[in-house]
């Protein structure tokens, strides 16, 4: 790969979406959302997590949980807060990040991977999981 190209995502074709969308939710639904989010446990003085869920744009797909802000001023208003993501670099070729505490994401050192890979990967390297 050239060096002009070889930070550039690779085009996304609408049906590679649909499949990369459709697995990624599949996941979340059966893996991250039983794992990490089995109850929601409000709280009237920290903010709480209320739902996982995913977006994906620009042929990245993007893990967030949502929460909610239990007190103070700003009680009952919700915000995301992403925690991975997984890039498309070409055909099943796909690249993670992880989201720093200062809203930077972080490229994981791992080789390019397959989707079933990266998807193994958040759900057992911690730096994945969502807080």
């Amino acid at each position: 790969m050239t060096d002009r190209l070889k930070d550039k995502v690779a085009f996304v074709t609408a049906a590679g979406q649909g499949i990369g969308r459709a697995t990624c939710e599949a996941f979340i639904a059966e893996v991250l959302k039983p794992r990490f989010l089995p109850e929601i446990k409000p709280s009237d003085r920290w903010n709480y997590p209320i739902d996982i869920r995913g977006d994906w744009r620009a042929g990245r797909y993007r893990f967030i949980q949502r929460y909610r802000v239990g007190g103070g001023p700003n009680a009952g208003q919700e915000f995301d807060a992403p925690f991975a993501r997984i890039d498309r670099l070409g055909r099943d070729r796909f690249a993670l990040n992880w989201m720093r505490h200062n809203g930077q994401w972080i490229p994981f050192e791992a080789d390019a991977t397959t989707l079933t890979e990266a998807l193994r990967l958040i759900e057992t390297v911690e730096i994945f999981n969502p807080h």
